[in-house]
């Protein structure tokens, strides 16, 4: 059954729901978690498999000794925040750590009282809803396509490329030797080998991979400067990115917008370069997606 045949019949039951009823048959359309196993595929039990793996194999906080500068960059922020990797924790995972003490949600504005206040959690990477809005419906069919990561680290969108799209090529470009060692072992222990490569390639900084983003069909760039780089540095990879980034009509990923990456920096966005497209973002996909974070996924066109 496709879409217009599946929308049809929907019609045709809700119109058969009694009038009084129809509200709070819409509404549990919309929250109830009953309709989640729906969305549980082998796709996902993949994902779920592969991140419980890396999880055993990193501290709590998903940070390597080498991301010293990341943790520097966040104790600066002017409000408490804490690195819980999106793609290893789910918000099951966090509410069980919680319980037992190992993670709060939460900080004290005075210590040793009961005055709270929510922390902002950061993530560096893709939760799995949000790999699964991004490549079913924020990007078009990659049949055939090369899909290239900035700062792929735990390889998490080339996971999610490899089981929901049909990109010929995926390939991460990751500095640090640690994470390309983790992603190359998830990769030949789930046979994404053939399509998927993390290699010495990828250990090298983005700005000498010019082959690699002149080939490329589509860019993905999730938080991937700002934390990691000095402004100097994030300023000399932006602009060879946007030198070297021209294939007409290859499409650019952005979290966050390029305007919210740039503008800090006083770095101008180069007239002519990009386009950015309309994306759907009412999209139901899992009870732990935050619309807020979907709504982060910029998707834009080169000229």
């Amino acid at each position: 059954m496709n879409l217009c045949q599946a929308q049809s019949e929907l019609r045709q039951l809700l119109s058969r729901v009694e009038p009084s009823q129809l509200p709070k048959l819409l509404d549990w359309i919309r929250s109830s978690e009953d309709l989640d196993e729906l969305l549980v595929d082998n796709s996902k039990v993949i994902l779920r498999s592969i991140a419980d793996e890396i999880r055993e194999s990193l501290p709590l906080d998903a940070m390597l000794p080498c991301e010293a500068i990341v943790q520097q960059k966040m104790q600066q922020l002017s409000r408490p925040t804490a690195h819980v990797d999106a793609f290893l924790y789910e918000d099951e995972h966090v509410d069980a750590l919680c319980e037992v003490g190992r993670m709060s949600r939460c900080y004290c504005l005075k210590c040793g009282s009961r005055s709270t206040a929510p922390l902002d959690f950061v993530s560096h990477s893709f939760s799995m809803c949000e790999l699964l809005f991004l490549f079913q419906n924020v990007l078009p069919d990659l049949s055939g396509r090369t899909l290239v990561d900035v700062g792929s680290r735990l390889g998490a969108v080339l996971y999610g490329g490899y089981v929901y799209s049909s990109a010929s090529r995926l390939v991460g470009v990751e500095l640090s030797e640690e994470f390309v060692d983790l992603q190359n072992k998830m990769v030949h222990k789930y046979g994404m080998n053939v399509r998927v490569e993390v290699g010495p390639l990828s250990t090298a900084d983005v700005c000498t991979q010019d082959a690699l983003l002149q080939n490329a069909d589509v860019l993905v760039m999730n938080n991937v400067f700002e934390y990691f780089m000095e402004p100097g540095e994030q300023v000399r990879a932006w602009r060879f990115i946007m030198q070297t980034f021209r294939k007409r009509g290859s499409l650019l990923v952005t979290v966050p917008g390029l305007h919210d990456s740039l503008q800090p920096l006083q770095e101008a966005l180069p007239a002519g370069w990009v386009e950015e497209l309309p994306v759907d973002y009412n999209v139901y996909v899992g009870k732990d997606a935050d619309p807020e974070d979907l709504r982060q996924i910029h998707l834009y066109r080169v000229l």
